[in-house]
Protein backbone atom coordinates (compact mmCIF):
# COMPACT_ATOMS: atom_id res chain seq x y z
CA UNK A 1 0.00 0.00 0.00
CA UNK A 2 1.39 3.39 -1.06
CA UNK A 3 0.17 6.90 -0.33
CA UNK A 4 -0.60 9.35 -0.16
CA UNK A 5 0.93 10.54 -4.15
CA UNK A 6 1.66 13.20 -5.45
CA UNK A 7 1.15 16.75 -4.58
CA UNK A 8 -1.12 18.06 -2.12
CA UNK A 9 -4.49 20.75 -3.27
CA UNK A 10 -2.49 24.15 -2.29
CA UNK A 11 -5.00 25.78 0.10
CA UNK A 12 -5.19 29.48 0.73
CA UNK A 13 -7.73 32.15 0.87
CA UNK A 14 -8.54 32.84 -2.62
CA UNK A 15 -12.37 34.37 -1.64
CA UNK A 16 -15.10 32.73 -3.05
CA UNK A 17 -14.38 28.55 -4.01
CA UNK A 18 -16.81 26.48 -5.63
CA UNK A 19 -16.14 22.51 -5.46
CA UNK A 20 -17.71 20.54 -7.66
CA UNK A 21 -17.76 17.06 -6.75
CA UNK A 22 -19.20 13.97 -9.19
CA UNK A 23 -19.94 10.96 -7.44
CA UNK A 24 -17.89 9.44 -5.85
CA UNK A 25 -15.54 12.79 -6.12
CA UNK A 26 -17.24 13.85 -3.07
CA UNK A 27 -15.08 11.83 -0.36
CA UNK A 28 -12.26 13.98 -1.48
CA UNK A 29 -14.23 17.08 -2.35
CA UNK A 30 -15.62 17.13 1.43
CA UNK A 31 -11.81 17.18 2.71
CA UNK A 32 -10.86 19.73 0.44
CA UNK A 33 -13.48 22.22 1.18
CA UNK A 34 -13.78 21.75 4.55
CA UNK A 35 -9.87 22.91 4.73
CA UNK A 36 -10.62 26.07 2.51
CA UNK A 37 -13.52 26.90 4.36
CA UNK A 38 -11.06 26.83 7.66
CA UNK A 39 -8.76 28.79 5.18
CA UNK A 40 -11.18 31.69 5.15
CA UNK A 41 -12.60 30.65 2.11
CA UNK A 42 -16.62 31.29 1.42
CA UNK A 43 -17.00 27.44 -0.30
CA UNK A 44 -20.37 26.64 -2.25
CA UNK A 45 -20.06 23.01 -3.07
CA UNK A 46 -21.71 21.36 -6.37
CA UNK A 47 -22.24 17.44 -5.68
CA UNK A 48 -23.92 15.50 -8.31
CA UNK A 49 -24.68 11.71 -9.37
CA UNK A 50 -26.84 9.82 -11.88
CA UNK A 51 -29.58 8.99 -9.00
CA UNK A 52 -30.64 9.77 -5.48
CA UNK A 53 -29.02 6.55 -4.15
CA UNK A 54 -25.69 7.43 -5.61
CA UNK A 55 -25.29 10.62 -3.39
CA UNK A 56 -24.12 10.37 -0.15
CA UNK A 57 -22.65 12.19 2.75
CA UNK A 58 -24.88 15.69 2.21
CA UNK A 59 -25.07 16.37 5.97
CA UNK A 60 -21.12 16.66 6.21
CA UNK A 61 -21.12 18.93 2.82
CA UNK A 62 -23.13 21.27 4.53
CA UNK A 63 -20.75 21.98 7.36
CA UNK A 64 -17.83 22.05 4.83
CA UNK A 65 -19.62 24.34 2.39
CA UNK A 66 -21.04 27.76 3.03
CA UNK A 67 -23.83 26.45 0.39
CA UNK A 68 -24.62 22.92 -1.23
CA UNK A 69 -26.51 22.52 -4.74
CA UNK A 70 -27.27 19.10 -4.97
CA UNK A 71 -27.84 17.62 -8.95
CA UNK A 72 -29.00 14.17 -10.40
CA UNK A 73 -29.32 13.18 -13.72
CA UNK A 74 -32.59 11.90 -13.58
CA UNK A 75 -34.42 14.43 -11.19
CA UNK A 76 -34.80 11.82 -8.57
CA UNK A 77 -33.07 14.42 -5.22
CA UNK A 78 -32.04 17.99 -5.71
CA UNK A 79 -32.02 19.17 -9.05
CA UNK A 80 -32.69 17.98 -11.97
CA UNK A 81 -29.47 17.92 -14.37
CA UNK A 82 -25.97 18.07 -14.19
CA UNK A 83 -23.04 19.55 -11.74
CA UNK A 84 -22.17 21.84 -14.57
CA UNK A 85 -26.29 23.32 -15.36
CA UNK A 86 -25.93 24.60 -11.38
CA UNK A 87 -22.13 25.83 -11.84
CA UNK A 88 -23.15 28.02 -15.58
CA UNK A 89 -25.25 29.60 -13.34
CA UNK A 90 -23.42 30.34 -10.15
CA UNK A 91 -20.52 31.35 -12.28
CA UNK A 92 -23.13 33.68 -14.42
CA UNK A 93 -24.13 35.05 -11.25
CA UNK A 94 -20.12 36.36 -10.27
CA UNK A 95 -18.43 36.57 -7.38
CA UNK A 96 -15.83 33.73 -7.89
CA UNK A 97 -12.10 33.37 -7.88
CA UNK A 98 -11.44 29.18 -7.79
CA UNK A 99 -13.41 25.99 -9.24
CA UNK A 100 -12.19 22.50 -8.17
CA UNK A 101 -13.92 19.56 -9.81
CA UNK A 102 -13.26 16.14 -8.47
CA UNK A 103 -15.30 13.13 -10.43
CA UNK A 104 -15.44 11.70 -13.54
CA UNK A 105 -13.26 12.55 -16.39
CA UNK A 106 -15.95 13.83 -18.50
CA UNK A 107 -17.71 15.34 -15.91
CA UNK A 108 -14.47 17.48 -15.36
CA UNK A 109 -13.88 18.23 -18.59
CA UNK A 110 -16.93 19.91 -19.12
CA UNK A 111 -16.81 21.57 -15.52
CA UNK A 112 -13.33 23.15 -17.56
CA UNK A 113 -15.39 24.09 -20.49
CA UNK A 114 -17.75 25.68 -18.62
CA UNK A 115 -15.39 28.42 -16.47
CA UNK A 116 -13.51 28.83 -19.31
CA UNK A 117 -15.59 31.34 -20.95
CA UNK A 118 -15.41 33.29 -17.39
CA UNK A 119 -11.99 32.92 -16.75
CA UNK A 120 -11.88 31.42 -13.26
CA UNK A 121 -9.38 29.65 -12.50
CA UNK A 122 -10.23 26.04 -12.67
CA UNK A 123 -8.38 22.69 -10.58
CA UNK A 124 -9.40 18.83 -11.58
CA UNK A 125 -8.42 16.65 -9.78
CA UNK A 126 -6.86 13.47 -11.82
CA UNK A 127 -7.62 9.71 -11.53
CA UNK A 128 -6.38 8.04 -14.59
CA UNK A 129 -4.83 4.48 -14.09
CA UNK A 130 -1.80 3.91 -12.04
CA UNK A 131 0.40 1.41 -11.60
CA UNK A 132 4.06 2.39 -9.16
CA UNK A 133 2.94 5.47 -8.79
CA UNK A 134 6.54 6.75 -8.66
CA UNK A 135 6.03 7.81 -12.37
CA UNK A 136 7.94 5.40 -13.66
CA UNK A 137 5.65 3.21 -15.22
CA UNK A 138 3.70 6.01 -17.34
CA UNK A 139 0.30 4.32 -17.25
CA UNK A 140 -1.02 7.91 -15.31
CA UNK A 141 0.50 10.44 -17.87
CA UNK A 142 -1.42 13.07 -19.39
CA UNK A 143 -0.68 15.76 -21.66
CA UNK A 144 -0.95 19.57 -19.99
CA UNK A 145 -0.63 22.42 -21.48
CA UNK A 146 1.11 20.45 -24.53
CA UNK A 147 3.64 18.64 -21.79
CA UNK A 148 4.01 14.97 -20.44
CA UNK A 149 2.59 15.17 -16.59
CA UNK A 150 2.31 11.92 -14.52
CA UNK A 151 -0.64 12.04 -12.41
CA UNK A 152 0.96 9.92 -9.49
CA UNK A 153 3.53 12.55 -8.66
CA UNK A 154 3.12 15.96 -10.55
CA UNK A 155 -0.49 15.70 -9.58
CA UNK A 156 -3.23 14.49 -9.31
CA UNK A 157 -4.34 18.50 -9.21
CA UNK A 158 -3.58 20.37 -13.02
CA UNK A 159 -5.26 23.17 -14.34
CA UNK A 160 -8.35 21.99 -15.63
CA UNK A 161 -7.88 24.87 -19.05
CA UNK A 162 -4.59 22.54 -19.57
CA UNK A 163 -5.84 19.41 -19.21
CA UNK A 164 -5.93 17.30 -22.81
CA UNK A 165 -9.18 15.35 -21.56
CA UNK A 166 -9.71 13.37 -24.65
CA UNK A 167 -6.50 11.97 -25.03
CA UNK A 168 -6.97 10.88 -21.47
CA UNK A 169 -10.33 9.52 -21.50
CA UNK A 170 -8.96 7.48 -24.64
CA UNK A 171 -5.87 6.38 -22.39
CA UNK A 172 -8.00 5.23 -19.62
CA UNK A 173 -10.05 3.07 -21.98
CA UNK A 174 -6.79 1.42 -23.14
CA UNK A 175 -7.89 -1.50 -20.61
CA UNK A 176 -11.76 -1.67 -21.08
CA UNK A 177 -11.70 -5.36 -22.35
CA UNK A 178 -9.80 -6.55 -19.93
CA UNK A 179 -11.91 -4.86 -16.90
CA UNK A 180 -15.42 -6.42 -18.35
CA UNK A 181 -13.86 -9.80 -18.98
CA UNK A 182 -12.75 -9.49 -15.06
CA UNK A 183 -16.15 -8.40 -14.08
CA UNK A 184 -17.84 -11.26 -16.22
CA UNK A 185 -15.61 -13.63 -14.63
CA UNK A 186 -16.29 -12.00 -11.10
CA UNK A 187 -19.87 -12.40 -11.62
CA UNK A 188 -19.65 -15.83 -13.14
CA UNK A 189 -17.65 -16.95 -10.10
CA UNK A 190 -20.43 -14.91 -7.68
CA UNK A 191 -22.99 -16.20 -9.31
Amino acid sequence: LAGPLGTPTHIKNYGTVVCVAGGYGAAPCYLIAKAFKEAGNKVHMVMGARTKDLIFWQDKMKDACSELFITTDDGSYGEKGFVTDVLKRLLTNGGYDLVIAIGPIPMMKFVAKTTEPFGVKTIVSLNPIMIDGTGMCGCCRVTVDGKTQFACVDGPDFDGHLVDFDELMRRNSFYRAEEEHSCRMEAALNG
